[in-house]
């Protein structure tokens, strides 16, 4: 099969997690993934990273980004400024930064998926920081609708998943979490990159859908 034939992919922070489990399920004879991270040498801090290597991508079908970063958590007379700012470039402006060379390069009834989080609208004190970027990431995904139609921006906001992301984490604390989480969600469980995955694939699958906030966390803003 020719690549003219196929759909191609490309996921910025595709090498762990969410990312790496979407890949996976995208992968087959019928497309082309290309698998992005600071693990490949993109760093989306840096514009000029991100220029070239969708220059070296050309012309594609759908962008996912599920690039992430630390955020301090803490109160607002805690946290650590220059660290808020630094998590704030990576994940929103690397985001925008992304956003704005991809752009060059998508297929006409391609499509952009972005990646906020559910602290988005779950109001949790000591998280200011990372409910910044992620509502601030959830406006610009509706904004960014209208100003690239036709191709279509939705963003995938999950709730706590099992991921590599906490693998720092002492054991018995990421434990604790996760236990708490399961008792407390409707759904009795906690998500995993495949549940998550999957909202990223109806995204990308739906023509008739932009500029769309789709929760995927097991009830936890009900909860």
């Amino acid at each position: 099969m020719m690549n003219q034939d196929k759909t191609t992919y490309v996921i910025v922070g595709g090498t762990s997690g969410i990312g790496a489990e979407l890949a996976n399920q995208l992968t087959t004879e019928r497309n082309i993934v290309h698998s992005a991270s600071r693990n490949t040498g993109l760093n989306i801090s840096d514009e000029q990273s991100v220029y070239r290597y969708f220059e070296s991508i050309g012309a594609f079908d759908h962008l996912v980004i599920t690039a992430g970063s630390y955020a301090p958590s803490g109160k607002v007379t805690d946290v650590d400024i220059i660290a808020a700012k630094e998590a704030f470039d990576t994940k929103f402006w690397g985001s925008i930064s992304t956003i704005k060379q991809a752009a060059r390069y998508l297929k006409p009834g391609g499509s952009i998926t972005l990646t906020s989080g559910m602290l988005s609208r779950k109001v949790t004190a000591n998280t200011y920081t990372k409910t910044a970027i992620n509502a601030a990431l959830e406006a610009v995904t509706k904004v960014l609708a209208k100003e690239l139609a036709p191709i279509r921006v939705n963003a995938v906001s999950p709730g706590l998943t099992q991921t590599p992301a906490y693998q720092n984490m002492p054991q018995t604390d990421r434990d604790k979490m996760y236990a708490q989480a399961k008792n407390n969600l409707p759904v009795g469980k906690v998500g995993s990159a495949a549940d998550i995955a999957k909202a990223y694939i109806f995204a990308i699958n739906n023509d008739f859908m932009t500029g769309t906030i789709i929760d995927i966390n097991g009830g936890a803003l009900v909860s």
